[in-house]
């Protein structure tokens, strides 16, 4: 099933087929090069975690990862959304995100949690200006950018 946004044309559909796992592959990558990502393992996230691609018209400007709550153990999902550095500025991220919120939300998700590299200060800013603070950084082994995990600051009503 896809989404498309009649005012920007954005499509975004979850990842289920090959050639959109090798899409979504290449717009991980191209963002997160200190953790790219082989095929093989990418369809193993696609089985714990949904995988959506953007599309304006056949052009691939996005992506997006939602981690859902662990069974039992927690209510909070991580939405990641990402933009290539082209396509960026034009309201895309928030299309992308606002669909894997929908979805975290669909799976039971009280609390909401993102991932950025600290070399993307785009997407640190997107994050922030969502309303997001910064809980960790971190390391991954063999690694020398850290990653900043945060979580969505609830606002009163």
């Amino acid at each position: 099933m896809s989404a498309t946004t009649a005012t920007t044309g954005l499509r975004i559909e979850w990842a289920e087929v090959e050639a959109m796992l090798v899409a979504w592959q290449h717009v991980h990558n191209t963002i997160v090069p200190t953790a790219a990502l082989s095929l093989p393992e990418i369809e193993e996230r696609s089985r714990r975690n949904r995988l959506a691609v953007a599309y304006l018209s056949d052009v691939v400007v996005g992506c997006s990862t939602v981690r859902p709550p662990a069974a039992a153990a927690s209510s909070a999902a991580t939405v990641i959304a990402r933009v290539l550095p082209a396509h960026r500025g034009r309201g895309f991220g928030g299309q992308l995100y606002a669909h894997g919120l929908a979805e975290a939300r669909r799976l039971g998700a009280d609390v909401i949690e993102t991932c950025v590299l600290e070399t993307n200060p785009e997407g640190l800013r997107f994050a922030l200006g969502l309303g997001f603070v910064e809980t960790e950084r971190y390391l991954l082994p063999g690694d020398s950018v850290p990653f900043i995990d945060l979580g969505l600051v609830q606002r009163p009503l």
